[in-house]
């Protein structure tokens, strides 16, 4: 391996040797613990330490004998997309007193074990670590040498739990996989519905948090919705019957009310699904149902985030583990925008509290706030979207906002184009939507659209405009004209490198034709996820999901067949988004993309490597992830073999007599379906930002009765960067994009490029400059949920 630079710093210089690790799991369940094991374990005995599962949570660490075993490669690699957690979890009263964590310290130093990775909370155990040996050593169970060696406990944590309650992270492990058990249920429910035309209530767990509520409620534009931090207002009785009887008179089939199961009013007193369908039945005669999820939110698969989600968190929990010394305290591994960061785990217990106390006392403004900034946009977001104001209300601006789809269709792309006209028009403007993109818009294919046309599109797949990846260059007169003829004062574009090239064609379009001289806003979204200028598009979150679930039924259809290896190939283009985070999902051995060039000698390596693991008891559903542009794909030599067959091949052949080897290629399959929670959730706030900024943009530049704008910063891409939303001049983003091969130069994910070799077991460098420096909660002013964060 070539020398590491000596400014930065590798995990391959961290040992584990003569550490024992201890996983376990406590409290409620979540989908996606099981690959956060799976992650601890690989990562640890990677890192040569021994690592033991301690069954049953606290509990079997009370009770020892054959709860604590220590855990081979092998025996997690068939969990990753296993539900709920296989080594067990039990509350543990016992250990709740000094005498059942004496019998847990013993039962730890018997083994050696001094780490213990904690999915759930173990402060007080550390604290008294050295106090418990010291008691051991003086019963005789124990000898002073092994008080000496053991003296230090370190714990670190992450976080499990559907309802993303704890204060710290943005999401917990679990949370995104239980939205899509929601919105399963409700887009199921909603065809029923429209059937009957009946009002469903439906109550989802949330006895302290209302996240789950309040996301689902905007995932799938629901009527109303009940949490426990925002009590409806006196009277909301009546505002809700209003509303739903206006919304049946708009010719609305159906209607969804939403129940966080800790729902209360703003005298306390809980709501609940069954009140609030009595509600409707008496006052307006609906023929109301209601269904209560339940348990179903914990059960099932978990998603493509939760898996990537859990198996960094869990290679994060190892490193803070070999860094940890005597003085660090006990901390949680938590996410912070696309980062893994490091945090005491007091602070974030405190500030979980502190929320708590802030409900109690009845401050649920500050509730709010504390819940972070994420929590308070989807309030925020969820009051513009679902309640229209009676026109008397509404401002008029009398200016006309043009909304448009470029590129290939991405599912998400009808949730924005619904937030976007429905803010249009709180904001006072008059929307209009354009059919089949750049060339739609030349041909005249452009109508205005109301508040009532963009009902039910949240949970819609593809794109109900029409798009096209046809660029305005060849239309441009054409495209003048129609602006001018619609008196069209600014454009919100939707799509991916189409449309971005398409806004730089309009930009420089300005010096001939004055009609483009309006303020210009793009909105990312494609499956390919390779814009620049935004970490995230609308559409690739779905797009991974589908390839994380048909990785899964290929994988077990080879249940009965040992040692075989299937070649996948993803979409993507150049970009290797959807293959390589398609491959650590699916727990794939390799995943091969252009931006890290490889040859016939690490392909070579890799066969050598599978017909290794073949010889163990691992000998099937091993996945090879391939990006699409292997189908195109020029090396430097301009090689023309190395395509998805070239590699089909060169498997099946060197591995004869070892594995069998079939290709799948997933084509549009990957563009298709309903949009995932965070898809719908992720474009109706962008969309909604992105409105915002039109508005804003059309006071400034308006003068003499005309909107006249002219500078770089009027055509702007809004992206996700880190955790906030970003407005970046279209021009100035030039510098950060490879125009040939149609990706960003810079790609935050290819850092995650490692975390799939190692948990596959190959040798490679990590650098983990970013890692190891503990930080402290942040707390956020009120104002600063207008900063962007999402």
């Amino acid at each position: 391996m070539a020398e590491l630079p000596a400014d930065k710093k590798f995990f391959e210089n961290l040992s584990g040797a003569g550490k024992a690790i201890g996983v376990l799991t406590s409290g409620g369940d979540a989908q996606g613990m099981n690959a956060a094991v799976r992650a601890v374990v690989r990562m640890g005995i990677y890192v040569e330490a021994k690592v033991y599962f301690i069954y049953e949570g606290y509990q079997g660490m009370v009770d020892g004998g054959d709860n604590i075993v220590e855990v081979s490669w092998e025996s997690v690699s068939s969990i990753l997309q296993v539900g709920g957690t296989v080594i067990g979890s039990a509350r543990c009263k016992e250990f709740r007193t000094r005498e059942g964590r004496l019998k847990a310290a013993f039962n730890l130093i018997q083994r050696g074990i001094t780490n213990l990775c904690v999915i759930g909370g173990a402060n007080l155990f550390r604290e008294e670590w050295s106090g418990l040996l010291e008691e051991l050593a003086q019963s005789g169970k124990i000898e002073e040498e092994a008080v000496k060696k053991y003296v230090y406990l370190n714990i670190v944590g992450m976080v499990g739990s559907i309802d993303n309650d704890f204060c710290g992270t943005d999401m917990t492990i679990g949370t995104d996989s239980a939205l899509h058990r929601i919105i399963e249920v409700v887009d199921a429910i909603m065809t029923t519905a429209q059937s009957h035309q009946r009002t469903f209530v439906l109550e989802v767990m949330g006895r302290h948090c209302g996240y789950l509520a309040l996301v689902s409620a905007l995932a799938c534009g629901a009527d109303w919705v009940f949490i426990p931090e925002y009590p409806p207002e006196e009277g909301w009785e009546d505002q809700m019957c209003v509303k739903l009887s206006e919304n049946r008179a708009r010719k609305k089939r159906l209607n969804i009310i939403i129940v966080a199961e800790g729902a209360i009013d703003s005298h306390n007193k809980p709501i609940t699904s069954e009140k609030v369908k009595d509600l409707v039945v008496q006052q307006l005669g609906f023929d109301t149902r209601v269904t209560i999820l339940g348990h179903v939110q914990r059960g099932g698969t978990p998603s493509a985030f939760d898996r990537i989600l859990a198996s960094r968190m869990g290679v994060e929990a190892v490193l803070a583990l070999l860094e940890a010394t005597p003085d660090t305290p006990a901390c949680v591994v938590s996410l912070s925008g696309n980062q893994a960061v490091r945090l005491p785990l007091m602070e974030c217990v405190q500030m979980t509290q502190e929320v708590q106390k802030a409900m109690d006392e009845r401050k649920f403004c500050e509730a709010v706030r504390l819940r972070g900034r994420s929590f308070e946009n989807n309030l925020n977001t969820y009051k513009l979207l679902s309640h229209r104001k009676p026109d008397t209300e509404l401002p008029k601006t009398n200016f006309n906002v043009a909304v448009l789809n470029v590129g290939a269709p991405a599912a998400g792309m009808n949730a924005a184009v619904r937030s976007a006209v429905r803010v249009g028009i709180t904001e006072g403007h008059n929307m209009f939507a354009v059919i089949d993109g750049f060339e739609g818009f030349a041909n005249g294919q452009i109508k205005e659209i109301s508040w009532g046309d963009v009902g039910g599109w949240t949970g819609q797949g593809g794109s109900l405009l029409g798009t096209k990846r046809t660029l305005p260059a060849k239309y441009l007169e054409k495209i003048a004209d129609q602006m001018r003829t619609n008196n069209i004062n600014a454009l919100m574009v939707i799509g991916g490198f189409e449309a971005y090239l398409g806004l730089l064609e309009l930009s420089a379009a300005r010096e001939k034709y004055d009609e483009f001289c309006v303020p210009m806003v793009m909105v990312p979204a494609t499956v390919s996820n390779n814009v620049p200028g935004s970490d995230f598009s609308i559409g690739a979150d779905t797009a991974l999901n589908t390839i994380t679930d048909t990785c899964d039924r290929i994988k077990q259809s080879a249940s009965g067949t040992k040692r075989r290896v299937f070649i996948i190939e993803t979409m993507g283009g150049y970009c290797g988004y959807l293959a390589n985070m398609g491959g650590l999902a699916a727990g794939a051995d390799a995943a091969y993309i252009f931006e890290e060039k490889f040859d016939i000698r690490e392909l070579q390596a890799n066969v050598e490597h599978l017909t290794e693991k073949m010889k163990t008891s691992i000998q099937r559903g091993l996945v090879i992830v391939v990006g699409l542009f292997l189908s195109c794909y020029r090396n430097e030599n301009s090689n023309e073999n190395y395509t998805t067959d070239f590699i089909y091949q060169l498997y099946s052949e060197e591995g004869k007599g070892v594995f069998d080897c079939r290709k799948n290629v997933l084509g549009h399959m990957q563009q298709g379906g309903a949009p995932s929670p965070f898809d719908r959730n992720f474009g109706t706030k962008v969309s909604a930002k992105a409105v915002q900024w039109i508005s804003k943009k059309l006071r400034e530049t308006y003068r003499r009765g005309k909107v006249f704008a002219n500078t770089e910063d009027s055509v702007c891409l809004l992206g996700m960067r880190r955790r906030n939303l970003i407005f970046q001049p279209v021009v100035e983003l030039k510098d950060q994009a490879d125009f040939v091969h149609r990706i960003p130069k810079e790609q935050w994910w290819l850092k995650l490029r490692p975390l799939m070799k190692i948990l596959a077991k190959y040798k490679t460098s990590y650098d983990v400059s970013d890692s190891g420096q503990l930080e402290h909660v942040a707390r956020h002013s009120p104002k600063e949920a207008e900063t962007g964060a999402i």
